[in-house]
């Protein structure tokens, strides 16, 4: 928001970064911290919901419980002059373990919960039902086309036909797969698609990615490689996430 900066709290061990006034705050350990340091009841606080509130005495945040790593966590809004007070203050506090993070950690927690980076895994030549996220197309958009890209978008969902799918891969040893790496087909040696992302995986101890892949290859369990150039690597197609999501949904 105009005139606001932002502190976000997030990751497995409650990291927390600070980059232009932009920081995460997740996990088990951030209700431990955030439970003692605001002034509303944060088990009502549900994700993609917010409040107003206090947190660690500076008045007038704006608490959103989401976040871009799949855990369970908050971004604050704050007044920019007292953001780096904030983030002073979340370290400090005896309530729970506060660590430092940057964007590379970020950038392996949300690829673990197989979500998307614009520029990297979704784009303006793909559509949302390549990239497997239809849902954002909601059933009345859909009935009135009123939207760019409408017309391939909603043909896409009436005919159940579309060319390519993004997909998780997952390589047991080897390097991490990277952005635009060739996928190809062992056995006919045809390329048959293309890494968006990869690293590797703090949680499960080996290299993950994302890629898009032609719709006959990309059933999991599909074996295939990735071409670095002077070296082949088998890869398999998998599902996402890598690790469950743990968003705080309200009880059903």
């Amino acid at each position: 928001m105009e005139g606001r900066g932002l502190v976000a709290v997030q990751g497995s061990f409650l990291i927390s970064a600070a980059i232009m006034f932009f920081g995460i705050l997740t996990s088990p350990e951030m209700k431990k911290l955030l439970e003692k340091e605001t002034d509303f009841d944060l088990s009502k606080l549900y994700f993609m919901n917010s409040t107003i509130g206090s947190v660690c005495g500076i008045p007038d945040c704006r608490i959103t419980r989401c976040g871009y790593t799949g855990e369970d966590g908050v971004e604050i809004s704050v007044d920019p002059k007292q953001a780096a007070d904030l983030v002073e203050r979340l370290m400090k506090s005896s309530q729970a373990s506060v660590r430092l993070a940057g964007l590379g950690a970020r950038d392996a927690l949300r690829l673990e919960a197989g979500l998307c980076l614009y520029g990297n895994d979704i784009d303006e030549n793909t559509t949302p039902i390549e990239a497997g996220i239809a849902f954002v197309v909601a059933k009345r958009r859909r009935q009135t086309k009123d939207f760019p890209g409408a017309e391939k978008i909603v043909s896409q969902l009436e005919k159940k036909n579309w060319p390519k799918r993004r997909v998780g891969i997952i390589c047991d040893k080897g390097r991490a797969p990277r952005s635009h790496l060739p996928v190809i087909d062992p056995v006919t040696k045809a390329s048959v698609g293309v890494v968006t992302s990869g690293c590797p995986s703090p949680t499960l101890h080996k290299s993950i990615g994302m890629a898009y892949v032609d719709r006959p290859d990309s059933k999991p369990g599909r074996e295939l490689v990735i071409d670095f150039g002077t070296k082949q690597q088998k890869i398999t197609v998998t599902k996402m996430p890598f690790v469950p999501t743990t968003y705080y949904n309200p009880p059903k």
